[in-house]
């Protein structure tokens, strides 16, 4: 864990770095292909840090902040779009906004105070899950990856938390939601794009849905030309999932996740089409309820079926609580040295 915990320090001091070069250096050459060139090794780079771990945590954490968020923004940045055009005023803030899922252009006045209540029961529920996985040899393998997914959304929940609170106090901004109740979806438009992960498609829709919208507009209708960018922009992320697998099991991908994310992007993309037929819509429009429950039973089923095999086969899950057990311990330790520290000083 020491060892982790000084790769940790080394890559994050890589990535500070190579940030501040991307701050001062690329902004003065000209937007477009020339300026992509010259932030392209910060993004092989950035492609490459997570792998200095050895911990899934420590992994999935640096390439959910460094190769995804980090590395969209300063493609957009290339091309004068995305959340850094205009230049942040400072180092600081340009790598927040580069590394963190930050709202632009927010007002402090507007802050809401943080619902300390549900971040209260969110670290209790996660403490429970801790204390579980001391039972886990008594567990199925099907709750132990019920328990991984409900760990992993906690965990984010909890560490972009306390990045909210840093990056309030110190710019005045806020971070983008993680998620809006997806369980409320009532359609897969509504899931992907309104209530699950939005800071993903906040970043594919100016990276990938727009461009390909564009480029297909010119060949068909403006009203037909959203569905290649749909597609395109599911591919995409297939693919960026894929390779936070690799981050995770370090094995070739199978192509399962990516297979995950082109049906659910042909389905939006056909439930788009229907809506457009508002006779058809009209004779068909179902409850929310029942919406709700087709919606999500969807989102459940295809996800057993193509996007978490590869977990089960990996042992990943294993890994993941036996870390998880291993940190309390190691937290549980220091507390326990500074403890015996303070009162033999004191």
């Amino acid at each position: 864990m020491d060892e982790e915990l000084k790769n940790l320090i080394k890559v994050w001091v890589s990535a500070i770095i190579s940030i501040s070069y991307c701050y001062y250096l690329p902004p003065r050459i000209k937007s477009g292909v020339p300026r992509f060139l010259s932030v392209s090794p910060v993004l092989a780079l950035f492609l490459v840090l997570p792998l200095f771990f050895s911990s899934l945590h420590l992994s999935l954490i640096t390439a959910f902040f460094l190769t995804w968020l980090a590395n969209f923004k300063l493609i957009l940045f290339s091309f004068d779009k995305g959340p850094l055009i205009p230049i942040p005023t400072n180092l600081s803030r340009f790598f927040c906004f580069t590394c963190f899922p930050i709202k632009v252009q927010q007002n402090p006045k507007s802050q809401n105070h943080l619902p300390k209540l549900v971040f209260a029961i969110k670290v209790a529920i996660f403490g429970v899950l801790l204390h579980l996985y001391g039972y886990r040899q008594n567990l199925s393998p099907t709750v132990l990856l019920g328990l991984y997914f409900v760990h992993l959304y906690l965990e984010i929940e909890i560490i972009l938390t306390f990045v909210k609170v840093v990056v309030f106090i110190s710019l005045g901004c806020d971070l983008e939601p993680q998620s809006n109740k997806p369980y409320l979806a009532t359609s897969l438009q509504d899931f992907w794009g309104r209530r699950w992960n939005l800071m993903v498609p906040a970043i594919l829709r100016p990276a990938v849905y727009a461009p390909m919208r564009r480029v297909s507009e010119r060949k068909m209708s403006s009203g037909w030309a959203l569905f290649p960018g749909i597609l395109a922009a599911f591919i995409v992320s297939g693919l960026v999932h894929e390779l936070l697998f690799f981050y995770m099991i370090r094995e070739m991908p199978t192509g399962e996740v990516t297979l995950f994310f082109v049906l659910h992007g042909v389905c939006t993309a056909a439930e788009l089409a229907v809506k457009k037929k508002t006779t058809v819509m009209q004779r068909w429009r179902l409850s929310p309820a029942v919406s709700r429950l087709i919606t999500v039973g969807f989102v459940f089923v295809t996800g057993g079926w193509l996007f978490t095999p590869q977990l089960k086969r990996s042992g990943v899950v294993e890994r993941f609580t036996y870390e998880a057990v291993l940190f309390v311990e190691f937290v549980k330790h220091k507390l326990f040295t500074l403890l015996a520290i303070k009162i033999v000083t004191s």
